[in-house]
């Protein structure tokens, strides 16, 4: 042992002072998270993701809307296509309560049906019959003929509104985005 008041080199490599007790290590207060900075952060990413929920809806809702009206176009421009061709009359057919189109071959096995996504829904179908029926619209597509006079309107759930329509100089059918009524 040595004097009083004289220094003396630990086993850890620090510097004791003799008669004292070596000293602890203090717990650093980054050791761990508190139940309190938890909850915090719990309720921040909840305030978030509350907030940007309705967006995400809303751009997942546009989307589905904007891929049924370019499917649609694809799926008339296609019978325009092959009438002209293949030289075949194509039937274009709009069904409303199955929420869906055909384009079919009067005389062939070519065949095409579009289903709408989830949320879309055709409103209504141009030019408009005399007398209201249920029945699927048909239009019939003739090799060398004039394109038909199709307007398809197409609503989400959101209320947006997209029109396929075909237009009569090029034949070639256009997607326009309307305002909502």
């Amino acid at each position: 042992m040595s004097a009083p008041g004289h220094r003396e080199t630990g086993a850890s490599g620090g510097v004791e002072m003799a008669g004292r007790a070596p000293r602890r290590r203090a717990a650093k207060s980054s050791d761990g998270v508190t139940l309190l900075e938890m909850l915090i952060v719990v309720a921040l990413i909840g305030l978030v993701v509350g907030i940007s929920f309705p967006a995400v809806t809303a751009g997942v809702d546009s989307l589905r809307l904007s891929s049924a009206g370019d499917g649609a176009a694809s799926l008339i421009n296609g019978a325009l296509n092959r009438a002209d061709r293949r030289q075949e009359a194509v039937e274009i057919v709009i069904d409303t309560r199955q929420n869906a189109l055909v384009a079919q071959g009067l005389g062939s096995d070519f065949r095409r049906r579009l289903e709408m996504p989830p949320g879309v829904r055709i409103a209504g179908v141009s030019p408009p019959l005399l007398a209201e029926s249920d029945e699927p619209r048909r239009f019939v597509v003739y090799p060398g003929g004039a394109p038909p006079r199709i307007s398809l309107d197409l609503v989400n759930a959101k209320g947006a509104r997209r029109s396929v329509r075909v237009d009569p100089v090029t034949g070639v059918p256009q997607v326009e985005r309307l305002a909502a009524p």
